[in-house]
């Protein structure tokens, strides 16, 4: 968002389509999609990509401690580098990645983004992942996938399927780094920083 102003209009013109118990309910549903597909996730590692995406993951882990009785690693994966469009948008801070410490070679890595959507994102993050090691598999976990892929990238694990337009944006709040729990669908602007 350019400033508060613009970001109070967004939120005001936007709908909600899902609250805090919407969010996190499809991560308890999520989690026990995981814990079924991998048998108990016993060498499951979660990665989120920042900024949201490392929210979800730790509380992905949370959810998948409370199933397994298990402490799940998790970490971040900072993707800047390895994005298409860098020399398209201005410089960008770098995030922190953070690898748990037995790595992740030979084990069942679920990436965690908050909204899919171009798939190029995911594309940078499985570049990403092959200078950090090799894993045995690797998996997809997203809150919201809103459609428009550009790559051939699906998710394995989907919060919620929104159809959406390209003169829509989806914007993802989490009470972490936005003071509260929400996804808002709402008109696109003309401010490439309003768009997902």
């Amino acid at each position: 968002m350019d400033t508060e102003q613009d970001k109070q209009q967004y939120e005001a013109d936007a709908r909600p389509v899902l609250e805090a118990p919407d969010i996190a309910r499809v991560l308890t549903r999520i989690a026990h999609e995981i814990v079924e597909r991998a048998k108990g996730a016993d060498d499951v590692v979660l990665l989120g990509i920042p900024t949201r995406g490392v929210f979800l993951a730790r509380r992905l882990a949370d959810k998948l401690e409370e199933i397994t009785d298990r402490k799940i690693p998790v970490g971040s994966l900072d993707i800047t580098m390895y994005r298409d469009d860098l020399r398209m948008h201005p410089p960008r801070a770098l995030a922190r990645t953070e690898i748990p410490g037995d790595g992740i070679d030979g084990r069942l890595v679920v990436l965690v983004d908050d909204v899919l959507f171009s798939g190029r994102t995911i594309r940078a993050a499985l570049d990403a992942l092959n200078d950090i090691g090799r894993p045995r598999a690797v998996q997809l976990a997203v809150l919201v996938d809103r459609g428009h892929r550009e790559l051939p990238i699906r998710a394995d694990y989907v919060g919620k399927n929104l159809p959406t337009s390209l003169r829509e944006t989806v914007k993802v709040q989490l009470a972490e780094e936005d003071g509260r729990d929400t996804v808002l669908l709402g008109a696109k602007r003309t401010s490439p920083d309003a768009q997902q």
